[in-house]
C-alpha cells in the first residue's frame, strides 16, 4: 500500500508530491488539475508498467497513434509519438532527469525524498543488442546494453527502446515492432500487484461476468449481494447469462417474485454499484481506482456504498483511490470516514491548478469534517 504518492513527469504532472495517504483516497478539483492522471499513474505503477496495459491507456485516450498509422509510415516515429504522449509536454528525452517517476516518499538525512525502493521510472533510452551464439551460429544469449551521446556517434546500429525501472532492477523494452509493443511489456517484474480501474462511463463493464465467475460459491458472493441492496433491498440472487458467444449480462433474482430480470432494466444505479463492488471484491492486496465515484448513483445511496467500499477495503487489504466533482460524494465520504474507527482511515486531496502547476492541499479526517460542517469548499 503506498504512504504517500510521488508523480514526476507525468502528463500534466509536472511534479506532484501528496504526503500523506489513506487505505481509501478521494481526489478532488475542477477539470483539468490532473484527478485522472492520477488515477492512470497508480495504475501504471501497479502494473510495472506494463505496455500492454499502456497501449490500451493510449487507445482508449485515442493517443495510440500506431494502430492508425499508415503501413507505408514510419512504425517507430508512430511508437515514439504514442508513447510520448505519457510524457509531460510530450517530451522525448533520454536522460534520467525526462523519466516519468512515480511512487513513495521517505524521509531521510538529506530530508525527504522520492524513495528508490518503492517507486518506478520509465524512460526512453538507446541501446545495442550484444548477442551471443554457439558454433552452431545459433543464439546463446541476448542482452541489451544502454548507450550514452558519445557511444552513439561510434553505433549505427542502435535502436530506440523504454527502460523501465523498479528499485535496483531494470528492464528495456523494445518497440520498433508490433511484437514487441504490445506482448513483451516488463516481464523482468513480478507482477503481484492487482489494480481494477473503473473508469468514467463504465456504468456496466464488458468483464463484469468474468468478474463473478472468480469469486462464484465464495463468501464475496454475498458481499456484493448486499451491495446490491443499497439500491433494490428485495434482491435474492444474480446471475450472468449469455446474450451469445460473446456477450453476458446480468440478471436479478428478486425475493418477492419468481421471475428472473435484466439487471439493465432497473437503471444505472445498481449497474453502477454491480461494476464498483465486483471491481472491489477482485482486488485483493491490491488497488480500486474508480474514476468519478459518482456516476449515475443518487446522492442518497451514496453514504452506504462508501460504507461498504471502507469496510471491504480493509477486510481484503485494497487501496482506493477515487476521483469526484460531487458535493454529495464528499459529504458520504465524510461520514462514513469520521463515524468509525473501523474505517482503515482515508484521506481527500483537492488538486488546484496555478498557473499550469498542479498542486494538492490534503485533508485528514478531522480536518476534512472540520470543512465540511463549515461549508468550505473541498470540490
Amino acid at each position: 500500500m503506498l504512504n504517500s504518492l510521488d508523480i514526476k513527469n507525468y502528463r500534466n504532472l509536472k511534479h506532484l508530491r501528496v504526503n500523506s495517504l489513506g487505505r481509501v483516497n478521494l481526489f478532488t478539483g475542477r477539470n483539468n488539475t490532473g484527478k485522472s492522471t492520477i488515477l492512470e499513474a497508480v495504475a501504471i505503477y501497479a502494473t510495472s508498467a506494463d505496455l500492454g496495459f499502456i497501449y490500451q491507456l493510449l487507445s482508449e485516450r485515442g493517443e495510440n497513434f500506431k494502430s492508425i498509422t499508415d503501413s507505408t509510415k514510419n512504425s517507430l516515429d508512430s511508437t515514439i509519438k504514442s508513447i510520448s504522449s505519457l510524457f509531460t509536454d510530450r517530451l522525448v528525452g533520454f536522460e534520467k532527469e525526462d523519466a516519468i517517476s512515480i511512487g513513495s516518499v521517505e524521509n531521510t538525512l538529506f530530508g525527504i525524498e522520492t524513495s528508490i525502493e518503492n517507486s518506478l521510472s520509465i524512460r526512453f533510452v538507446k541501446y545495442i543488442e550484444d548477442v551471443l551464439r554457439d558454433e552452431q551460429n545459433s543464439v546463446v544469449s541476448r542482452r541489451r546494453i544502454l548507450i550514452d551521446m558519445e557511444q552513439e556517434q561510434l553505433q549505427s546500429n542502435y535502436k530506440v527502446g523504454l527502460e523501465t525501472r523498479i528499485g535496483s532492477k531494470s528492464y528495456i523494452s523494445p518497440i520498433e515492432d508490433e511484437r514487441s509493443s504490445y506482448q513483451i511489456g516488463s516481464r523482468a517484474f513480478d507482477k503481484d500487484n492487482t489494480v481494477q480501474y473503473i473508469r468514467t462511463r463504465n456504468i456496466d463493464r464488458d468483464i463484469n461476468g468474468k468478474l463473478w465467475d472468480k469469486i462464484t460459491l465464495t463468501e464475496k458472493e454475498q458481499y456484493v449481494i448486499e451491495a446490491l441492496k443499497i439500491i433494490e433491498p428485495s434482491t435474492e440472487r444474480i446471475a450472468f447469462i449469455e446474450e451469445n458467444s460473446r456477450i453476458r449480462t446480468p440478471v436479478i433474482k428478486l425475493a418477492n417474485s419468481l421471475s428472473v430480470f435484466p439487471l439493465r432494466s432497473m437503471g444505472d444505479g445498481i449497474n453502477r454499484v454491480l461494476t464498483i463492488i465486483l471491481a472491489l471484491v477482485n482486488s485483493d492486496n491490491g488497488y480500486l481506482l474508480i474514476d468519478e465515484f459518482e456516476n449515475g448513483l443518487h446522492y442518497s445511496v451514496q453514504s452506504q456504498l462508501w460504507n461498504i467500499i471502507f469496510n471491504l477495503a480493509k477486510i481484503l487489504n485494497v487501496q482506493v483511490f477515487v476521483t469526484t466533482h460531487s458535493e454529495d460524494c464528499i459529504y458520504g465520504f465524510e461520514n462514513v470516514l469520521n463515524s468509525s474507527i473501523e474505517s482503515g482511515g482515508g484521506m481527500l486531496i483537492r488538486l488546484e491548478n496555478e498557473d499550469g502547476k498542479i498542486k494538492q492541499v490534503e485533508f485528514r479526517p478531522d480536518e476534512l469534517k472540520i470543512a465540511t460542517n463549515l461549508n468550505i469548499e473541498t470540490r
